[in-house]
């Protein structure tokens, strides 16, 4: 069973976090077992006649994008054994299975962040079981903040590579004991966000008119917005855009052989002057990702369309 977790009402299935001083709290490393996993994994067959071979994850905003799969089954992940329940505005917190543009497919409407409070094992769970239901492509999105200045609030960035900042030093969902049968102790990352997916994004962006940055995405560990200071050294280093997610995503993805594909909707330009009087307000990430959502899935569909059996 996992570390540092207490009873549950079904014995056998990931436990949620013990938060008793005594025990470490949250700081603590969770641990999963591959056969935890199979069993959530497990669970979910039970209640759906969908076996997808794509997941997707949806950022703030982009909840609605969910309305598109057709003959859906939607569970809450309140009623998923072992799935933590988002606190953030924005993310439903629904797992849907489903047909979106002639794939099978399973899509998380809305995630969860470490910041809420959770370890990096619970936060990227989903995306382990995803990978034990078959699913060998991630569609991973995300509400960012535009680090480089030409990008403005509206635009789509294709990820091309990030910057780790909340896992190259510390919270890395690998911390741990790692378990051979789902992925190597030492995972290449120069692949991140695979070549060929991303050359199919910018044909299909580029046949549809869809305009499409490229760029590359600064993890951070939130929830403060970045100070000016920080959106200067982040411009510094090789930033495009910035936010609070994806980062541990990808990695268990590629540890579990997935291929990822990675896009941001920029939901608002950065503040890089500490004199400036604007400010950055979790609303404006909403507004712009009901602005963001027709395009992307415009994108998301002409990917999936053409998608190699």
């Amino acid at each position: 069973m996992t570390a540092r977790t207490r009873a549950h009402d079904e014995p056998g299935f990931p436990q949620e976090p013990d938060l008793s001083p005594a025990d470490g709290g949250l700081m603590d490393h969770e641990v999963f077992t591959r056969e935890e996993y199979l069993q959530i994994a497990d669970f979910l067959r039970t209640q759906t006649a969908h076996r997808p071979a794509v997941g997707l994850i949806l950022g703030s905003g982009l909840s609605a994008l969910a309305d598109e799969i057709i003959d859906a089954d939607r569970i809450e992940y309140a009623d998923i054994p072992g799935f933590a329940v988002s606190t953030v505005q924005g993310h439903s917190g629904r797992l849907v299975f489903g047909n979106l543009a002639g794939r099978e497919v399973v899509m998380m409407q809305g995630r969860v962040h470490a910041y809420e409070g959770l370890p990096m094992a619970r936060v990227t769970l989903p995306v382990r079981v995803m990978a034990l239901l078959g699913v060998r492509t991630l569609v991973v999105t995300n509400a960012a903040g535009g680090v480089n200045p030409a990008f403005k609030a509206g635009d789509l960035m294709l990820i091309t590579d990030h910057l780790g900042l909340m896992t190259m030093v510390g919270g890395n969902p690998l911390w741990g004991p790692n378990d051979d049968s789902l992925g190597p102790r030492f995972l290449a990352m120069n692949n991140a966000y695979d070549r060929d997916l991303r050359k199919l994004a910018l044909a299909v962006a580029a046949e549809r008119g869809i305009a499409l940055q490229q760029g590359v995405y600064a993890g951070l560990g939130g929830p403060t917005f970045e100070t000016p200071a920080e959106i200067r050294l982040l411009r510094m280093i090789g930033a495009d855009a910035c936010g609070m997610s994806t980062v541990p995503e990808v990695i268990v993805a590629r540890h579990m052989g997935v291929k990822v594909l990675g896009i941001s909707g920029i939901s608002n330009a950065t503040i890089a002057d500490a004199d400036s009087e604007e400010e950055a307000n979790h609303e404006e990430v909403l507004a712009a990702g009901r602005e963001i959502a027709p395009k992307l899935m415009a994108l998301i569909r002409g990917v999936l369309e053409r998608l190699p059996d």
